[in-house]
């Protein structure tokens, strides 16, 4: 009869905290425009495999000279980073050295709740990103394949804008 109880107790707290997150994240995150591809968010304890990425897409700018950081100054397009649910593909603007801008070209968006999803993920890698000038940042809980796909598209405009 306890272990009824405890596994109860565990499965009404879960089911609590599922719908507090997902009206959490319907009515906090901003919208954002997305085309292509789908994801399904896993928790960050959950392991994720994204598919290879494709080749790189021509850069939206032409490239100035490079700078200290060794980073040339324009806007690369990253490759379309393909997920188990659909594909992601981010450009960056470089200036001075430094990352300025990246934009969201294409997130995940078959299905109600990957477009939830992507729209909740997107702002937050875009804020990381910019914070850390890399790809070195946290996984977005919940937002697994689609961080996976992001950060492999801004890589790729990266190692474009390397000089």
């Amino acid at each position: 009869m306890r272990k009824r109880a405890v596994a109860a107790s565990v499965l009404a707290s879960l089911g609590i905290l599922t719908v507090g997150w997902q009206i959490g994240a319907a009515t906090a995150a901003p919208a954002i425009s997305t085309s292509g591809g789908t994801a399904v968010g896993k928790t960050a304890a959950s392991s994720a495999a994204s598919g290879p990425a494709a080749a790189p897409a021509p850069t939206a700018s032409a490239p100035a000279a490079a700078t200290g950081s060794g980073l040339k100054d324009g806007t690369f397009t990253g490759a379309s980073a393909d997920t188990p649910f659909g594909s992601v593909q981010v450009a960056i603007t470089i200036s001075g050295g430094k990352i300025t801008a990246v934009k969201a070209l294409k997130l995940t968006d078959q299905g109600g709740r990957s477009v939830q999803i992507s729209n909740y993920a997107a702002p937050i890698l875009r804020q990381e990103v910019l914070a850390s000038q890399s790809t070195n940042v946290n996984n977005v809980n919940g937002a697994t394949y689609t961080t996976d796909g992001y950060l492999t598209s801004v890589q790729s405009a990266l190692d474009q804008a390397k000089a």
